[in-house]
């Protein structure tokens, strides 16, 4: 899933019960393997004991086959073990989820989750899409669970996202895709027609529009939403409108992942399943005995030549024009750090220089995502939140990934969604 804030099986599929890659045929070349195998042992490396358990990774390690089994345990247990009250609803699924891919049995979480959904509403009509992403992961879980309990909660779900008003999100419709070919393949027999004829429109109306974000070069949305589209458009028994190329987006991939764009666990997490043929609905059906998996080497990485630690400068900005919001201010500073340093060491070095750049950061799946600057936190009733810009155009990555390059512009505004 892009910062803020990232399909449906044929016939065949329903009769079989497996995934395949019905739309177009796509793999990893065997010489482009070992870069896999590379971003899988990052991300498997990133779980530790004092690292906060997220289950998209243990999802992600379930179904590619994971290397490092140590770990692979540590995180179920970590997710067993976890508090669901401190989860959002989309967590909780994840959790759920993680925990059926791992052959554990996730108790009461799933009732719990179901009642959540019951009484769920979005805000209202003109909620953003991505209030959608969770409840998507939840009516995913559940039809996994139990269909038909699901059913009534998938519909009512169903009908909140298709006369929504809000603009189109591409992973929000991703997941949503995923989660309504679960439902439309596994409606109980003896269900009213309804119901297949609900999920079929919304599904069309979520595959037309994602079909709409593919790019020349075959990625979807952007590079990080790419990984949750190629799982929705392998599936979905409704054709996009525009031909898709799986095979030209996994080598765009491949050569995104060859140039370090994919260093974050979860958004190795995101695109990791695809590479390996999988999707969420693979779920259910992942093996829990014990395999041969062997962690592979890491591959050859270009040798650098040593350069002695040189500084760059970058413009730091820190906006707030709004409305309402005390504190109006746009106050900017020349910030030097070591080259390669990441966004939140040139916020670091601004805080430490004035502390009118003071910050606070919330932890999340993707990272630390900044929610306070200058005593301005953002606020979900009002919709707020800090956006940064290189110059005008958004970040895609958050401010542990993105590296700043020398005399950026980075801009940090306080703006509403």
């Amino acid at each position: 899933m892009a910062w803020f804030t990232l399909h449906l099986l044929n016939l065949l599929w329903a009769v079989a019960g497996t995934s395949t890659w019905t739309q177009s045929s796509c793999s990893v070349p065997p010489a482009q393997q070992p870069l896999v195998n590379g971003i899988q042992v990052l991300m498997e490396n990133s779980v530790t004991s004092s690292a906060h358990p997220n289950p998209s990774i243990l999802i992600a390690m379930n179904l590619a086959g994971a290397y490092n089994v140590e770990a692979q345990k540590l995180l179920a247990d970590k997710l067993m073990a976890s508090d669901t009250a401190d989860l959002t609803i989309g967590q909780l699924a994840l959790t759920i989820m993680a925990l059926n891919s791992s052959c554990r049995d996730p108790g009461n979480k799933v009732s719990i989750l179901q009642r959540q959904m019951e009484t769920w509403p979005p805000s209202s009509p003109r909620a953003p899409a991505s209030t959608f992403y969770g409840p998507s992961l939840a009516v995913l879980a559940l039809c996994q669970e139990n269909p038909e309990t699901a059913l009534p909660i998938a519909a009512r779900f169903a009908k909140y996202l298709r006369f929504s008003s809000s603009p189109f999100n591409t992973d929000t419709g991703a997941m949503a895709t995923l989660a309504l070919t679960c439902m439309y393949n596994r409606i109980p027999e003896g269900s009213e027609e309804g119901y297949r004829i609900l999920f079929s429109r919304v599904l069309e109306e979520a595959v037309k529009n994602i079909s709409m974000r593919i790019k020349d070069n075959g990625i979807i949305g952007d590079i990080y939403s790419t990984g949750l589209a190629m799982q929705a458009l392998s599936v979905t028994p409704k054709q996009p409108n525009k031909e898709w190329n799986c095979q030209k987006t996994m080598d765009t991939i491949l050569k995104e992942i060859e140039q370090g764009k994919f260093h974050n666990p979860m958004s190795i997490a995101q695109i990791l399943p695809s590479l390996k043929g999988k999707t969420y609905l693979d779920v259910p059906h992942v093996s829990c005995s014990p395999g041969d998996e062997v962690q592979p080497t890491l591959p050859t990485q270009p040798s650098r030549v040593p350069t002695t630690a040189s500084n760059i400068t970058v413009i730091y900005t820190i906006n707030n024009q709004l409305r309402g919001v005390d504190l109006g201010f746009n106050v900017t500073i020349d910030v030097s750090v070591k080259r390669g340093s990441v966004l939140l060491v040139v916020l670091e070095e601004a805080q430490r220089r004035n502390s009118m750049f003071k910050f606070e950061t919330t932890m999340t799946s993707w990272g630390p995502v900044i929610s306070s600057i200058n005593n301005i936190a953002e606020n979900v009733h009002n919709r707020t939140y800090w956006q940064f810009l290189s110059g005008k155009t958004p970040l895609k990555e958050g401010v542990a990934d993105y590296k700043p390059f020398s005399h950026e512009h980075i801009t940090a505004n306080f703006t509403k969604y």
